[in-house]
This record gives structure tokens, sequence and C-alpha cells, in this order.
């Protein structure tokens, strides 16, 4: 049995109910939040009921491939190419990210060095985009990460990976935005702050209104939700113009760099090139909107691959070879941390390219915006197909063939955010929850090519939990050795070999449960493995102030899940409609399509 890739899910018996419905039941049509009293005694069951979802919550590629999506009720036009997925993967990136960052992260953290910073970076991003690639491959769904990781790690990892990610895509949609107004400002020669409402009465941080950033997020969804390939056409001709620009000031640079500037190279020491890494990487997040419209994608299995490896290599070239142009115009201390290449630009008596940047960051931000819009909201609609939030955001539109509902929700948060919180407030919890969201999709890579569901004997279970466990334990003492004191190599010494035993116990003693059927990461175990170890190590080089605040929103967000989340999929999973044991069944078809998989591939290894 062939799991779905290619086709339409079939649309359900037809609804007399229209698209627009806001009753209670359209939000928490779940038993458990029938009355009050119905509510008391979910509480009063938690523990329970946190147990079974610990135990048994792990869903089905066939699962999310059927069942899941059929609660959209509209099926989501299949409608991308590797072309559009290549385009829309420019889109998502090129935006404020290496315009703001660079001369900041130059100036405070690395100097020159901050090209090997986004060296760095960008190797631990195209691990993380190897992951995804496999996931999308296998699992072409709207749901990303989280669907990925609600197959192979269950429904409590899939929630701290989606509350993480929907975190991540308000905050991040807002710190676009807000950096939307800024590059406004200065294209009319005025203040970053110039076009904001100053509010002397609300706390310092979140002091100075934007409502020009929440019209920008209102404007670039409403595309979103009127049409996913007009909004890829959209972003196509806007990447197009804003490469254009980005080749201009490249050019314009070398022809004023002077080779003198890159001494001394690595001011700030090795430590300050991974301290600056840590944060450039927010340059390179987005590349998981791009895997959540796998399922608007004509060829999965060729399309998403060539879609966003094509667009990560590239613009990892772009990136360094921009911090590269910087560095090289201007001495590393005369680097402006606001205004980089504006101010680089106006050194060398070219002031009228302060223009130029700001136009080319006005159109990478917006199509940051325009892709994030898209990408954000399949994720939310898949999370809403599960009922972890109400499933009223999983509707597509019958039309337009888009979630409107889901993208809405985004768009309010994102709105809302960006109307009151300072770009400062906003970046340093955003890298650590990425980073995080990746060791996850790292470790489900692992479980899901070392173990199927029966395939997998209890004695190789146990056998790669242990292994995976040294594999993160190493990685994040490695981490914290080299927060605490980089100098010291003790640790590394001692925690380097353990990383290295591990990940080859894991190849060795650990066999394979299940080959991928199209597409698969190379060099499995290693690069999962190193996956884990790189994105770790970013996270040990950032401030503690960050772990903090991670640690209080994932602590609100596992709050939320106890009191309404846990008893919405409990009921959806217990609910005895018959899509349990239907799953039941494709599960078994599954595992022996996955055994045959591994037979073949043996056999071609012999």
């Amino acid at each position: 049995m062939e799991l779905v890739e290619e086709g339409h899910v079939p649309k359900p018996a037809a609804a007399a109910r229209g698209y627009w419905r806001w009753s209670k039941e359209d939000f928490f049509p779940e038993p458990s939040f029938a009355s009050w009293g119905a509510y008391r005694g979910a509480l009063a069951a938690t523990p329970a009921r946190l147990r079974d979802r610990f135990l048994a919550g792990r869903s089905t590629d066939a699962a999310e491939l059927g069942a899941m999506r059929r609660r959209s009720e509209n099926e989501m036009r299949r409608c991308l190419t590797w072309w559009d997925l290549t385009w829309l993967g420019f889109g998502c990136h090129l935006g404020a990210g290496i315009f703001v960052l660079t001369g900041l992260e130059s100036r405070d953290h690395a100097g020159p060095a901050v090209v090997l910073s986004y060296v760095v970076a960008g190797i631990s991003a195209m691990l993380s985009v190897l992951c995804y690639a496999e996931f999308a491959v296998e699992i072409p769904v709207a749901g990303g990460s989280f669907a990925y990781l609600r197959v192979e790690l269950g429904d409590v990892a899939a929630f701290v990976a989606a509350a993480n990610l929907i975190l991540e895509s308000v905050i991040g949609t807002a710190a676009v935005a807000r950096a939307w107004t800024s590059y406004l400002a200065s294209l009319f020669n005025r203040p970053a702050s110039a076009f904001r409402v100053r509010a002397p009465w609300v706390a310092e941080g979140y002091d100075e209104l934007d409502p020009i950033a929440s019209a920008v997020i209102a404007a670039t969804a409403t595309m979103a939700m009127l049409s996913t390939k007009g909004s890829s056409r959209l972003n196509w001709v806007a990447s197009t113009l804003h490469l254009v620009v980005i080749a201009f000031i490249i050019v314009a640079g070398f022809l004023h760099a002077k080779p003198s500037n890159l001494t001394p190279f690595v001011p700030y020491g090795v430590p300050g090139v991974f301290r600056a890494a840590a944060v450039v990487y927010f340059a390179y997040g987005g590349f998981d909107s791009i895997a959540n419209m796998a399922e608007e994608t004509k060829n999965p299995s060729r399309d998403i691959p060539l879609g966003l490896i094509g667009s990560m290599s590239v613009i990892t070239g772009i990136y360094c070879t921009m911090a590269l142009v910087l560095s090289m115009m201007q001495p590393y201390t005369a680097i402006d941390r606001n205004a980089a290449y504006s101010v680089a630009f106006g050194a060398v008596g070219m002031r009228w390219m302060k223009y130029v940047v700001a136009v080319g960051a006005l159109k990478g931000m917006t199509t940051v915006l325009l892709v994030g819009a898209l990408g954000n909201a399949r994720y939310a609609t898949h999370i809403a197909r599960s009922h972890i939030i109400p499933p009223v955001f999983a509707l597509v539109h019958p039309r337009t063939g888009t979630p409107v509902h889901a993208t809405a929700l985004i768009t309010a948060g994102s709105a809302c955010v960006a109307f009151f919180s300072s770009l400062d407030v906003l970046a340093s919890l955003l890298s650590i929850s990425t980073l995080f969201i990746f060791v996850m999709m790292a470790v489900a890579l692992l479980v899901r090519r070392y173990h199927a569901r029966g395939v997998t004997s209890r004695a190789h279970a146990r056998r790669l939990v242990a292994l995976l466990l040294a594999i993160v334990g190493s990685s994040a003492g490695i981490a914290a050795c080299w927060g605490a004191a980089p100098e010291r190599w003790v640790g590394y010494a001692a925690l380097a070999p353990v990383w290295a035993a591990a990940t080859l116990g894991v190849q060795m003693l650990v066999p394979v449960a299940r080959a991928p059927r199209r597409w698969g990461v190379p060099l499995v175990p290693w690069l999962p493995s190193l996956s884990i170890a790189t994105n770790l190590f970013l996270m040990g080089s950032l401030g503690a102030q960050a772990f903090v605040r991670f640690g209080v929103c994932t602590a609100v967000m596992m709050l939320y899940y106890v009191l309404v989340g846990l008893h919405a999929t409990y009921d959806v999973a217990h609910d005895g409609s018959g899509e349990e044991e239907m799953d039941h069944a494709d599960e078994k078809a599954a595992a022996a399509v996955a055994a045959t998989d591994v037979e073949k591939s043996t056999a071609g290894e012999q």
C-alpha cells in the first residue's frame, strides 16, 4: 500500500454548513468542553490522560495524510513546482536579517570573521534542511515539523514544537514588520522611529507604537488568503528585483573594498564567531515555511528537495558574500550597528546608495512577510486538525483553497505584537526557539530511520533511546563547556568521543527499521547527529536571558496544553468514530511497506 503523495483528498460527504462559523461547537466540539461539569471531570483525569498521550500519542503517516487532512473539509490546491519553492525560499530568507544583523554582529562579536559566522550558521541550517526535506517528501502535509514530530515522538513533543513554532511565527513576523517601518523611515531621510507613535504611559520597550508594521502584516496576509499561486508569482517578481539590488550592492561594495580592513580577522576570538553565528542564524530561519507547503506541491518527492536545498545553497553564498563586502569596505570598529551598509557606502562617497539599500531591504522584508503568511498559516491549520487549537482554524476555504481562518489567527497575533514590541525585545527569543525545534527534528529523523512499530524489537528500542540520550547529552555538555569556559579543552576531550561513540553505536548496534521510499538524508546517522550537536552548540552560545525567556514561554505553553490541548486531543483519539481503527489498519500496511523498503535497500547495498 502506498501512502498518498499526489492527487487529492476526497471531500467528505457534503457539508451543509458554510465556511464562516463561530459557534462554541466550532471552537470546542470535544466532550470534555460540553459543560463545566464535563470540564471538571476532564481536569480530574489529567494524570491518566497525560500518561495516555505519552504512551499512545504517536500518529502515523497514513493518519496525517488521510484522516487529519479530511478535517479541513476542503482540499488545498496542488499548484506549486520546484521553481515556485525555490523562489519562495529566496523570498522567506532575503529580508531584514542580512542588512540588520551583519553590522551588529561584526561590530560587537565577530569582526570580519562574521563571514565565518554565516558559514557556521549556514552549515547548521543545511543539516536541518536535509531533515526537513526527507520528512516533507515522506509526509507531504501542511503541518511541517508538527506533523513529523507527532508521528515519531508523539503528541506532547509535537505540541512543544508547535507552541514554539507558533511563537516563532508571531514574533518573527512582528520583528520583520517593525524593521520594515524603520527602513521606510530611512528611505525618507528620517530617524528609524519617526513613523512610530510615542506612548510614554507604556513600559519601556513597548512604548513605540507601530501602526505601519501592523498594516503591512495585514496586507501581505490578505494576499496569502486570496491565492497561493498568485502569492508565489508576486514573490517571484519581488524576489527577482531584490536579487538585482543585492547584486548591485555586492558589485559596488567590492569596487570600494580594501583587503586591509580584514585585519585583524578574528578580533574577538573564536567564541565571538560562534556567538555571532547563533544570532545570525535568525537570517536562515524560514525554510520550515517551504516544508509547510508540501500539501500544495505537485510532485513533493522531486520538488521539495530541489526547492529547499537549492535555495538554501544560494542563500548561504549570498549571505557570506555580503558579509565579506561589508567587512572589506570599513574597519569593523567603524561599522554602524543599525544601518551598516548605508553608512559604509556613505563613507566612500556613495551616500545615495542608502536609498538602494533601503529599497532592497523593503522588498526583501515584504516577501519574507508574504511567504511567512503562507507557511505559518499552513502550520496552524494542521495543528488545528489535531484539535490542539480550536478545529475551526483547520478549515480550508472552498473557493480560494487557502486556510483563511488560520491565516487570520497568525496575522492578528503578529499585528498586535508588532504594534507594541521593539525588535530588541523580540530577537533574543527567536533564535533559541528555532534551534530547539531543529534539534527535535534531527532526533525525530533518527527515530524514524531506526524505530518502526511492528519492526523494531524492545531491546533495540531501548538501545536506541539510550544512544539518543547519549548523543543529546554529550552535545549539550559540549555546548555548556563552551558557554562556561571556551578555552578549557578537557570537557571537549571527554564529551566529543562520547558523541562519536553514541553515533557509531546507532549505526552499528541498532538495525535500520525503515528506509526512505523516495528521497532521504545521506550519511545517516552521522548528519542528523551532527545537526543535533551544532544546533545545541549554537544554543549554548546565546545568553542566559534567552534561556530564561524560553523557559517561561515553554511553561506557559505547557499550562495551556494541560488545561486545553491535552483534553481536546484525548477526546479526538478516543471518539470512537472509526478513524482510530482505520488508521491502525493503515499503520500495519505502512509498516509492511517500510519492511519491504529496508529489504530492497539492503539487497541494493549487497
